[in-house]
């Protein structure tokens, strides 16, 4: 009895599939390693919620604890996170993964508290690419006129408009039935989650654009952050940091077998596409990016 009063209970929300997605992976590993660092003191609960924006807002007021979330909606909250999303931003994923984990990425984690927000450690969905139900994309011509579902992000809306394309900024939980309906024509994302979500069964054509980069984060609570020990708080970022490891690890795999399993699925697979095209395309966008957005840690994040 006197165990189970000095448990304390954890809950952590994603917007993917608990099984066998890349988030799921993370904060099954998370929960894993902090569970077993306390002895049992903190229990942790994961819960699905495909809204990310909300679940944003719950940390920032202290009704939930923790949430992996893409980048997509977080720049609403801090505007800095922005300079992450910028198409072709990164080469690969080694790039990625190590800027974001350098002293450049971290300087940006460093934003949140002032916002209400823990930024606990930069985790990952991957490159992302194009599907649609419409036609096979080859170039930038071939977007015009497609509406594509986007997330609540200025910046990749500016580079599906400059493109020729109509951005439809949407929450994912309304994805898959506007893809249905017909309310959007396509849609991006990276390969775990097309595959972890059966996105074939809704569109055709997928067109390996690696347009951009996308990584997560797993943000914390300050309400519940700011009461933990010195201790405490380095175990939390053991938790995170095998979160982490676990979520980049099931990207790599899925990376590796997703194409050839959606080929299996029955979508068409573009694999040639040419990034110097799309890029010449995007020149005023980039354009407006350098002025709008943090354009020395742009530089940073580009040359690491």
């Amino acid at each position: 009895a006197a165990q189970a009063q000095a448990q304390t209970e954890i809950t952590i929300q994603h917007p993917l599939p608990t099984a066998n997605s890349h988030y799921g992976a993370g904060a099954m590993a998370f929960k894993e390693t902090l569970e077993k660092l306390s002895n049992g003191k903190y229990r942790v609960t994961i819960q699905r919620n495909d809204n990310e924006r909300e679940m944003i807002e719950s940390v920032q007021i202290g009704t939930l604890d923790f949430t992996i979330t893409s980048t997509g909606p977080v720049g609403n909250f801090v505007p800095e996170v922005r300079a992450v999303d910028v198409p072709f931003l990164f080469r690969d994923y080694a790039h990625a993964r190590g800027a974001l984990d350098s002293e450049v990425g971290q300087s940006i984690l460093a934003k949140f508290p002032s916002k209400g927000l823990v930024g606990v450690i930069w985790m990952e969905n991957g490159f992302r690419h194009l599907t649609n139900s419409r036609r096979d994309v080859h170039n930038p011509a071939d977007m015009r006129g497609l509406k594509v579902r986007t997330m609540e992000n200025q910046v990749h809306m500016r580079a599906f408009s400059t493109l020729g394309a109509l951005p439809t900024p949407m929450a994912f939980s309304e994805l898959i039935p506007a893809l249905q309906q017909g309310t959007v024509d396509g849609q991006e994302n990276p390969i775990p989650v097309i595959v972890a979500n059966n996105i074939d069964q809704v569109q055709k054509y997928l067109t390996l654009t690696g347009h951009v980069y996308s990584p997560a984060l797993l943000i914390g609570s300050p309400a519940l952050w700011d009461r933990l020990s010195a201790a405490e708080k380095d175990m939390f970022m053991q938790a995170a940091k095998a979160g982490r490891d676990a979520n980049r690890a099931k990207v790599t795999a899925d990376e590796e077998s997703g194409v050839a399993e959606l080929r299996r699925r029955g979508m068409t697979v573009t694999t040639q596409v040419s990034t110097e095209e799309f890029q010449k395309v995007l020149a005023p966008a980039f354009a407006q990016y350098e002025k709008e957005l943090d354009a020395n840690t742009l530089r940073r994040l580009r040359d690491w």
